[in-house]
């Protein structure tokens, strides 16, 4: 029982730590639909991937990057903006992912996929997510001034000669990656919740990107061991529980800092 929480405490502060920054940039581009749109793909890819009788993880990764590397060409293509077409992508992969589903010769049980299960990760996930949260943050602490300068001014970026199209291809396949790591943990449909509230949270307290970053890591490392703890106590959803945490602690420092919008 202590490798079960141990292993889950872990996987959460590892899952987390790549999830603050990003979630930062996402907030800073009024993108925050961006991340549910990859996570309802994620479903396409679970599906795939027991059709396939494949893993589903490198199923879902590969739906989650192709989607992300096809948004941006789409939106320039068919002219319409970005949220819709974001609504459009979201519903189309979640209505396929379903489709497929119900092809499946057998019952499937969708509420590991669907909500995540953090107390069943095991040793390999681990590994997995570590190699995936050192990539992650390493491509961050890389490319991060441009990264936070496309977020904040897109068009001042491309006209002092930043990569502007290969840094936004780097940005979703990097939130395509933990989408595809993030299932396991806190299920497809809450993976975007944890990008974006502790990010949100850090944005009322802090003056700098980086230190939004930092606080969106703290705020969601408080709501991981927040959100397990309440629930062995209470015997509650694991995943779920910490996305609670995460927007309880949001609402409880919403008196306090800028009163601006995030």
């Amino acid at each position: 029982m202590i490798d079960i929480l141990l292993y889950a405490f872990i996987a959460g502060l590892l899952l987390v730590i790549p999830a603050g920054p990003l979630g930062s940039i996402i907030l800073w581009q009024r993108m925050a639909y961006y991340g549910d749109t990859l996570a309802h793909s994620a479903l396409l890819g679970v599906a795939l991937g027991l059709l396939l009788d494949t893993h589903v993880e490198l199923t879902v990764l590969g739906v989650c990057v192709l989607l992300a590397l096809l948004l941006g060409p789409l939106h320039r293509i068919s002219g319409n903006s970005l949220d819709s077409l974001l609504g459009i992508a979201a519903h189309t992969s979640l209505a396929l992912g379903l489709v497929a589903v119900s092809m499946q010769s057998g019952a499937v049980d969708l509420n590991a996929y669907l909500f995540g299960d953090i107390l069943a990760v095991q040793r390999s996930d681990l590994i997995l997510l570590t190699g995936i949260s050192v990539l992650c943050c390493g491509l961050m602490l890389w490319r991060w001034n441009a990264l936070v300068a496309i977020a904040t001014h897109r068009d001042l970026a491309q006209v002092e000669g930043l990569p502007v199209a290969r840094l936004e291809i780097l940005q979703m396949v990097l939130m395509a990656l933990l989408v595809a790591v993030g299932m396991k943990i806190v299920g497809v449909l809450l993976i975007s919740a944890l990008l974006i509230i502790p990010a949100a949270t850090a944005g009322r307290l802090s003056r700098t990107p980086e230190q939004v970053a930092l606080g969106a890591i703290g705020c969601g490392c408080i709501a991981v061991v927040g959100g397990l703890f309440s629930a062995w106590q209470l015997d509650t959803p694991a995943g779920p529980s910490i996305v609670v945490f995460a927007a309880a602690l949001f609402f409880l420092l919403l008196p306090f800092g800028k009163r601006t919008k995030t």
